[in-house]
């Protein structure tokens, strides 16, 4: 039989011929031998399947590495189905286990695949035949190039995506969960549970109003609340964007940034919603520019539409906290009249929770948007759960501070197990109603170990009790203040305290707050004095900073507030004097276009304490109520600096409040020789009015075009001639003097037909033919409002007798009545035009 197993080699083809039971068993080795050469075939294809998917998975990984779902899960199961034919067909020729052939299952962008799952594969099926490597091939070809060309385009969503985020200016700090609040706290397990579970269920009832409004005095915990809310919505997948107002804080304290802010944040959460937003930003790259309501409508309110209409969306939940906040009243009115427009469109998949204080811009605003909302009062809570919150709170709170203080001393000096005791912190929780933040302070108050023992620091603020609620205010911060002159002699005590008033001071009136790097090179102060005094006061420097506070003059630490302002003016001047010159951004080329400078480039070459002089110095001139005088610090800075200034704030984006500053500092004139600062002032207001447009969008040009076509009996041009630059050869030949036009403003794309003063003079309305009326402040020629909705030319405007409303004719047979608080229109009015002429 030995012999037999060899008919290559022991038998010649006569000896086959002559005995066919040898050529029979010859045939059957052969077909053997042509069995095992297909099965190594079909090996050798295993191995480059392999190698392939390896390569493809590798490849995948690398392009879409920040990419969480990635690939499609249909061609990847092709490409996987075909190594699984072709193992199983080995593996059916061969009988040997499946997964002895490949080692480990094979998986492709995180999908895996188990041999013995392809259940749906019926055996009868399987392609055994040689040939069938062909089919794998073809198969593997075909899915490779669908993957390749898949991942091309999630690529390019990719990047889509990224252009978007880049496209939309954020404000710093804004979120919930921002490094700027990381150290504010959230409602503790057990209290605002009630409250919690109305928001709650609020969110996601679909027959709920669409916006949400927490209001409650100063103190009450309004945003300690909204932290948690976007916390717990975050956790859930709920939360779209959230908008934390600061005033005075940059970005933070207006919104010129919020509809931006959380339109990028809305990207963040639905990836989906950049789609849309991309076509808007390509369509116009200057949307971020435009006003709130262009900018809601077409970076919120049409992508989330769309997006929903589309593929449908979870219900999100934006949180504002702290509107009340916002720098100026109409804002606040036009926000809240936007997010009630939501209701009709988004359904019930957008919910806006806002919280503020109740004060009355806010209330009007909430007015207008009957219907849309519901609300709560925080200050009108029950007085019961106001009081098992606050003294869940201070439970939890003193719990901490004796365990700590407990772990840091001897035995001997350990606090008592039931310290406090439960009368003194009834007694704490009933001077606390309904002020959390009072309760907060004190707490922080307590732990501080540098004011003093926790129990001597409990009964310096128990006291207060039983005393006036200003009284029980001043126990927050009192206390403290006083163990800071303990051991110190009358000249330590009156040196101390100075030092307090100038940086705390300066501090609490600070028109925006300022890190303290800066605070220290404003005030001209050593960093290492500013840091001890804020160490010894952070326990209650947030209570400090609450300017609404009482802070009264008989209180040994009396801050002298003009006199405060007084100082911060002249720092401010000194600080400006120091560092303005020509292009300080090194801009160089004259024709450079504002938005084109990044903001990094602006922050790293104009410091925060020079943006905050540059925009607050005239405010601390006000506060103080100095008079502007002739050959005095102002008027020397302004000869020297004006349009060094001007070009900082067109960097900062501030440029048409300077209209405003020069006016307030017309009416502190020194009496005595206000004719030529009168006439200084004019010519400076006349020069901004004229050149706005131009110094917004490219402030080199102050320097050049400006300068060069400014009256020859201009008094800026006087004093400025000198630097225009050498480059321009021959000069403009400009008029002797200023004419009668004050200001162009521009804005519409078609002719206009119309124009009209508000009652006040403050106020100019235009009608156009682009089928549109703008609103515009004289003042400085900003346009506030862009009236839309007739449908052909607009060719009447005219204001109602107290400003309120601006009526419309147009030739759509249309009059339309037009809030300007806000741009709502409140009624259209049919007619014939040619009827009303």
């Amino acid at each position: 039989m030995a012999d037999k197993t060899a008919p290559a080699q022991l038998a010649s083809q006569e000896q086959l011929n002559a005995d066919p039971e040898l050529l029979s068993n010859f045939v059957s080795k052969l077909e053997e031998v042509e069995w095992v050469q297909s099965y190594l075939d079909g090996v050798s294809t295993i191995r480059r399947v392999g190698k392939e998917l390896k390569d493809l998975r590798t490849a995948l990984w690398k392009t879409l590495v920040a990419n969480k779902k990635i690939g499609r899960e249909d061609d990847s199961g092709n490409l996987l189905r075909a190594r699984g034919y072709c193992t199983l067909t080995i593996s059916k020729m061969t009988h040997i286990v499946p997964i002895a052939l490949i080692g480990k299952p094979p998986s492709i962008g995180g999908l895996s695949l188990e041999i013995g799952s392809i259940a749906h594969v019926e055996t009868g099926q399987m392609l055994v035949e040689p040939e069938s490597t062909v089919f794998f091939d073809t198969a593997i070809a075909h899915t490779l190039q669908v993957e390749q060309t898949s991942t091309l385009l999630r690529v390019e969503r990719t990047i889509d995506w990224e252009t978007v985020l880049r496209s939309l200016p954020v404000a710093e700090g804004a979120s919930y969960d921002s490094r700027a609040d990381q150290h504010h706290s959230t409602c503790l397990p057990n209290t605002r549970v009630d409250l919690l579970r109305q928001i709650r269920e609020w969110a996601f009832d679909p027959q709920t109003k669409p916006i949400f409004w927490l209001n409650g005095m100063a103190g009450t915990g309004k945003s300690t609340i909204s932290r948690t809310i976007a916390k717990d919505f975050a956790q859930s997948g709920h939360l779209g964007a959230s908008f934390f107002f600061k005033r005075g804080e940059a970005d933070r304290g207006s919104i010129s940034k919020f509809v931006t802010t959380i339109a990028a944040q809305l990207v963040h959460k639905e990836p989906a919603v950049s789609v849309p937003i991309k076509e808007v930003i390509d369509a116009d790259p200057y949307i971020a520019g435009k006003t709130a309501r262009d900018q809601f409508d077409k970076l919120i309110v049409q992508p989330l539409a769309s997006t929903l209409a589309a593929r449908g969306l979870e219900t999100l939940v934006v949180v504002v906290d702290a509107l009340d906040e916002c720098d100026k009243d109409e804002d606040i009115k036009l926000l809240i009249h936007l997010f009630s427009g939501t209701k009709d469109i988004l359904c019930a998949k957008l919910r806006i929770l806002v919280t503020s204080r109740p004060e009355l811009p806010i209330r009007l605003g909430f007015q207008t948007a009957t219907g849309s909302y519901q609300d709560i009062a925080l200050h009108e809570v029950p007085p019961d759960i106001m009081k098992h919150d606050l003294t869940a709170f201070f439970h939890h709170e003193l719990a901490q501070i004796k365990n700590e203080f407990n772990k840091s001393v001897s035995q001997d000096r350990q606090l008592q197990f039931d310290w406090p005791g439960e009368e003194r912190t009834q007694a704490l929780v009933k001077m606390a109603i309904p002020l959390f933040i009072f309760a907060a302070t004190v707490c922080r108050s307590l732990a501080d170990r540098r004011i003093g023992h926790p129990n001597q620091q409990l009964q310096d603020v128990l006291r207060f009790q039983g005393q006036s609620h200003t009284s029980q205010l001043s126990a927050t911060y009192q206390p403290v203040l006083n163990k800071l002159l303990d051991g110190l002699d009358k000249e330590q005590q009156t040196s101390f305290i100075k030092r307090f008033q100038l940086i705390v001071g300066s501090i609490v009136l600070l028109g925006n707050p300022l890190p303290v790097p800066a605070i220290s090179r404003l005030l001209d102060i050593a960093r290492e004095k500013v840091d001890v005094q804020l160490d010894l006061l952070h326990s209650v420097l947030d209570f400090l900073h609450r300017k609404n506070l009482p802070y009264h003059d008989e209180h040994l630490f009396w801050v002298d507030k003009k006199e405060v302002h007084s100082r911060l003016a002249i720092c401010c001047l000194e600080i400006m004097n120091k560092n303005l010159r020509t292009d300080i951004c090194n801009l160089s080329q004259p024709g450079t276009d504002r938005a084109t400078v990044s903001p990094h480039a602006i922050h790293s070459c104009i410091q925060p304490e020079i943006q905050y002089a540059c925009v607050y110095w005239v405010h601390h001139q006000q506060q103080a109520g100095l008079q502007v005088q002739g050959n005095g610090p102002v008027y020397t800075f302004l000869e020297r600096h004006f349009l060094h200034w001007l070009e900082t704030l067109s960097l900062l984006g501030r440029a048409t409040d300077s209209v405003s500053m020069m006016s307030e500092l017309k009416e502190h004139c020194n009496q005595e020789d206000s004719q030529m600062l009168e006439d200084f002032l004019q010519d400076v207001q006349r020069f901004i009015r004229t050149n706005i447009a131009t110094i917004n969008t490219t402030p080199l040009q102050l320097y050049s075009s400006i300068l060069a076509f400014t009256p020859k009996n201009s008094i800026i041009r006087k004093k400025f001639i000198n630097g225009i630059p050498n480059w321009i050869c021959r000069r403009p030949e400009p008029e002797n003097n200023w004419d009668q036009c004050e200001q162009i403003l521009e804005g519409h794309s078609g002719g206009v037909t119309a124009v009209a003063f508000s009652p006040d003079g403050t106020a100019v309305a235009s009608a156009s033919d682009d089928k549109t009326i703008r609103l515009w402040r004289a003042s400085d020629g900003t346009c506030t409002q862009e009236l839309k909705g007739h449908s052909h030319w607009v060719r009447a405007v005219a204001f109602s007798p107290d400003g309120t409303v601006v009526a419309s004719a147009s030739y759509d047979e249309t009059i339309r009545l037009w809030r300007t608080s806000d741009g709502t229109c409140t009624q259209q009015l049919p007619f014939w035009y040619w009827d009303c002429q």
